[in-house]
């Protein structure tokens, strides 16, 4: 149902007020903060905090308005002269800072939304809503495209990845004002989750068919409650590194609402798939880790993660899952955070386009990281039986939506998205960043066209070397 905006003068005088007093919640501001917004094709969030500051740790109330008319469609900051627009959504959302790397590293930050039935300060309960389209759900991101200045890593990733794996996140970029404030663009997400319209698992029970699953786990960091895996990460030699480990998050249901019985039996399976991987017998058709995961899932995993080089996706935010026992015992994966990939890594010799990202624990420890590559994948890749598939998977790619003609007009695409109806200007007046050296190694590009025709040349040359080398 299209629901307009009640009173419209309403809404620009609270947003004029919320002008007024930013100093309370812009800790991080854009560098230009008189950028303003009159008119724009992408979908434009109104976010309103009701609080002295956001948080990184803790959810704060505010609500939010997103405005959408429709693809090809202008939506219009000023409501007053444009009554009957389409809301896509208007109520109450909890709001904190996200991210890691995303987090520290950039000036401009991402945020976590959930959406609520009623505020925070009061009920607070989850609400699930669509969202520019997107299925229902109440555990939404909105990602703030930083180093990343093509702004199109993450959605040209999961674009290229979605005909070929069983869940990849949906994303619609859009223009950002908090409290009276133009932030530029970001990019409103599903987040990898569980729940019908993402991740489709049933919640664990504590006994029999319903405690095998399901259960989503990431290998990453030790920021949150983690199970250390019984083996360490391997060298070029095959060796084990000891002084390294390999840590599991816990991500649905999160570890406080695991009770000791589900704990014990999601860690006692990835043990067993990681023995069967460390297993002399590993190459077994039925004895060796093929009865533990899903080949295909880990074959286009590691595809996605090497087609964009991403230096940090086997070893942090490595997303798997499993369902119950009856309808699939294998573990699968699922593709998350690429914003730093395709030659836009600062570390681990992230730009190169000619090596394998699955090699790379000798280099990442020189270097002095501590979370390294899982043993798993050269295990993997040291069985013929997994590197035909790989083989063999990848020419079907080629043959398809991953053609070199295909893959550029898909960059295109997303290029005339960013660039309609001066969307990217303004995104880049209120960060200026071109002709910046953001760190050692890191392209400079002078604009968003030569930024563009940079990713593209990284592409083409990363494609003819996985050619050569996947023959």
């Amino acid at each position: 149902m299209r629901r307009l905006l009640p009173t419209p003068i309403c809404l620009i005088l609270l947003i004029l007020a919320c002008t007024a007093c930013t100093g309370k919640v812009h800790q991080f501001p854009p560098d230009d903060t008189s950028v303003r917004l009159d008119s724009t094709h992408l979908p434009i969030v109104w976010i309103e905090v009701d609080a002295d500051s956001i948080s990184r740790t803790t959810r704060v109330p505010a609500r939010m308005t997103i405005i959408h008319n429709g693809e090809g469609h202008l939506n219009y900051a000023d409501t007053a002269s444009h009554p009957g627009q389409h809301i896509d959504y208007r109520g109450p959302i909890a709001l904190r800072y996200r991210g890691n790397s995303t987090y520290h590293a950039s000036d401009k930050k991402p945020y976590s939304i959930r959406t609520l039935k009623a505020p925070l300060n009061r009920s607070g309960k989850k609400r699930k809503v669509s969202l520019l389209g997107m299925g229902k759900d109440n555990n939404w991101a909105l990602l703030a495209p930083y180093a990343d200045k093509s702004m199109m890593r993450d959605l040209l990733t999961y674009t290229l990845a979605r005909p070929w794996m069983e869940y990849v996140p949906q994303g619609r970029y859009c223009e950002v004002i908090i409290d009276g404030v133009y932030y530029g663009i970001y990019i409103l997400m599903e987040v990898v989750s569980t729940g019908k319209q993402r991740l489709a698992l049933d919640k664990p029970g504590q006994s029999g068919d319903a405690l095998t699953g399901g259960y989503l786990m990431e290998v990453d960091c030790d920021d949150e409650p983690t199970y250390t895996s019984r083996y360490h990460p391997t060298g070029s030699d095959g060796r084990p590194i000891a002084d390294r480990r390999i840590l599991f998050q816990f991500k649905s249901p999160d570890y406080d609402d695991l009770s000791p019985r589900q704990q014990r039996y999601i860690t006692g399976r990835i043990d067993q798939m990681e023995q069967a991987l460390a297993s002399e017998g590993y190459r077994d058709p039925q004895q060796g880790y093929r009865q533990h995961i899903d080949v295909l899932s880990f074959v286009d995993y590691q595809l996605m993660t090497e087609l964009c080089h991403n230096v940090d996706g086997y070893r942090l935010s490595g997303k798997f899952y499993k369902r119950r026992d009856s309808e699939d015992p294998r573990f699968k994966m699922a593709l998350w955070d690429t914003d730093l990939a395709y030659g836009n890594a600062r570390h681990s010799e992230g730009w190169r386009t000619d090596t394998w990202v699955y090699q790379g624990n000798d280099m990442l420890r020189r270097g002095g990281e501590v979370y390294l590559v899982p043993f798993w994948w050269q295990r993997l890749n040291s069985d013929p039986y997994y590197t035909a598939t790989l083989k063999a998977r990848w020419a079907q790619y080629r043959q398809s939506n991953m053609s070199d003609e295909r893959i550029m007009a898909t960059i295109d695409s997303l290029a005339r998205v960013l660039t309609s109806h001066g969307a990217m200007d303004r995104n880049s007046q209120a960060w200026p960043r071109w002709g910046r050296q953001v760190w050692p190694n890191h392209y400079v590009a002078t604009d968003y066209a030569d930024e563009v025709a940079h990713l593209k040349q990284w592409i083409t040359q990363r494609l003819a070397w996985i050619d050569a080398q996947l023959r």
